[in-house]
C-alpha cells in the first residue's frame, strides 16, 4: 500500500482501536469512528479472559489466532504502559475448569496443541482456591492463563492512538452507509457528513451486519446478549479464575470479583434484567460461597458480534473494492485482538501474515 492512503475504520472497541494502532506507522492518515464513545460495548462489558471459554470446543481457526494473542498480550500490555502510563493488567491467575462433561476432549486438545493443562485433584483445588465451594468433585488446571482489564486496556489504546499525529478520532459520530462510486467504496456517511478514505474497515462489532446490509450485502453477524456482575472482595480473596456450569468468576488484581455471563438473543437490547441477576448470584454463590456475604457493585449486559463457529471476518469484502472487514469474534474479541489486528494489517498492507488468512477471509462467507 502506497504510504499516502488514508484509512477510514468504523467502529471503536478493542478491535477497531488496535486496529487502528497496527495501521497507524505504515499509512499517512487513520480516522476512527465510533457510534458512541470508544470501547463502550462488546468491549467494554466482556470479562477479559485471554483463551475461549472452552478453547477445545473452538475450530483450528480460532484456536490459532487464540495461541498467537494468549503468547503476545503481555508485550502489548507492556508497551501500552510505558508509552501511556495506563496498564491494561494482564493479570496472570490461571484457570480450574470444574466437573466438565468433556473432560476427556480438553486433555487430548491439550495434549495435540502442547497447551498445559492438566487434570488435578479437586482437593489441590480447594488448597489453591480456599474460597471455592463444595459441590465439585473434578477439576483441571491450566497455569498460564491471565485476564485482561478491559476498560484499561481500551483506555489505554485510546490514550496511545491520541499521542500519534496521524490519527484523528470522533467519537459519538455515527456511520449510516457507504459512500460508492462503481464498484469501490469511497468513504462513509457519518453524523459528521461525509468523510472519504482509500480504504474503510468495518469493525463495528454486533453493527458490522447491518451496515454491510446497507450494500445489500449480507454478513450473518448479529448481537448476543452478556450479563455479568461484578464484586468487590480483599485483594487476595480469589486467587484463580473458576468456570463451572457456563459460568465463570475472574479476580482482578484489586480484589473485583467478575461474575458471568449470560447468553441471550435479544436484538439490540442492552436492558440489565432482574432474572440474569438472580441467576449470576446463583452461580455466584455456587462457585464461591463467600459471595453470599458480598456486595454487587455492578451489574451491566454487553452485545457480543455472533457469528458461525466464532470465527471472525478479517479481509477484502469481495467486489467491493477498497471496503475491508475486521468483525465478527463472538465470545472471543479480547482473545483474540492482538492476533486479528495483526492478521488485519498484514492483509491490508500486503506483508507476510503472521496466520495463514485463508479460513477468515469474507470470501466465499458473505
Amino acid at each position: 500500500m502506497a504510504k499516502q492512503e488514508q484509512v477510514v475504520i468504523v467502529g471503536g472497541g478493542v478491535i477497531g482501536l488496535l486496529t487502528a494502532f497496527n495501521l497507524a506507522p505504515h499509512v499517512e492518515r487513520v480516522i476512527l469512528l465510533d457510534r458512541s464513545s470508544l470501547g463502550q460495548e462488546s468491549s467494554w462489558a466482556g470479562g477479559g479472559i485471554v483463551s475461549p471459554l472452552y478453547p477445545w470446543r473452538y475450530s483450528p481457526a480460532v484456536t490459532a489466532l487464540a495461541h498467537w494473542s494468549q503468547d503476545f498480550y503481555p508485550q502489548l500490555a507492556e508497551r501500552l504502559f510505558v508509552s501511556t502510563g495506563v496498564d491494561p493488567e494482564v493479570h496472570t491467575t490461571g484457570l480450574y475448569w470444574l466437573d466438565l462433561e468433556d473432560e476427556a476432549e480438553a486433555l487430548a486438545w491439550a495434549q495435540r496443541e502442547n497447551r498445559p493443562l492438566s487434570a488435578v485433584d479437586i482437593s489441590a483445588a480447594h488448597d489453591h482456591v480456599p474460597v471455592l465451594g463444595p459441590g465439585f468433585s473434578r477439576a483441571i488446571y491450566m497455569a498460564d492463563v491471565a485476564n485482561v482489564r478491559n476498560p484499561r486496556l481500551v483506555k489505554s489504546l485510546k490514550a496511545a492512538l491520541l499521542a500519534l499525529p496521524n490519527v484523528t478520532i470522533h467519537e459519538q459520530c455515527e456511520v449510516s452507509g457507504f459512500i460508492r462510486q462503481g464498484e469501490r467504496v469511497l468513504g462513509v456517511e457519518s453524523a459528521s457528513g461525509p468523510i472519504l478514505g482509500d480504504q474503510v474497515v468495518l469493525t463495528a462489532g454486533a453493527w458490522s451486519g447491518d451496515l454491510l446490509n446497507t450494500l445489500g450485502l449480507t454478513l450473518p453477524v448479529e448481537p448476543v446478549k452478556g450479563q455479568m456482575i461484578l464484586y468487590k472482595c480483599e485483594a487476595d480473596f480469589l486467587s484463580s479464575m473458576v468456570l463451572a456450569k457456563g459460568r465463570y468468576a475472574i479476580p482482578r488484581r484489586d480484589g473485583h470479583i467478575l461474575i458471568g455471563s449470560t447468553l441471550e438473543h435479544e436484538g439490540f437490547d442492552k436492558t440489565p434484567t432482574e432474572n440474569a441477576l438472580e441467576s449470576l448470584k446463583a452461580s455466584a454463590v455456587e462457585l464461591i460461597p463467600a459471595l453470599a456475604d458480598a456486595e454487587v457493585v455492578g451489574h451491566w449486559a454487553g452485545l457480543r458480534p455472533g457469528s458461525p463457529e466464532g470465527i471472525p471476518y478479517i479481509g477484502a469484502v469481495p467486489g467491493v473494492g477498497g471496503l475491508w472487514l475486521n468483525c465478527g469474534h463472538y465470545r472471543n474479541g479480547l482473545v483474540l485482538a492482538p492476533a486479528s489486528c495483526q492478521l488485519f494489517a498484514d492483509v491490508l498492507l500486503g506483508r507476510e501474515p503472521v496466520i495463514d488468512p485463508a479460513p477468515y477471509a469474507p470470501a466465499g462467507r458473505i
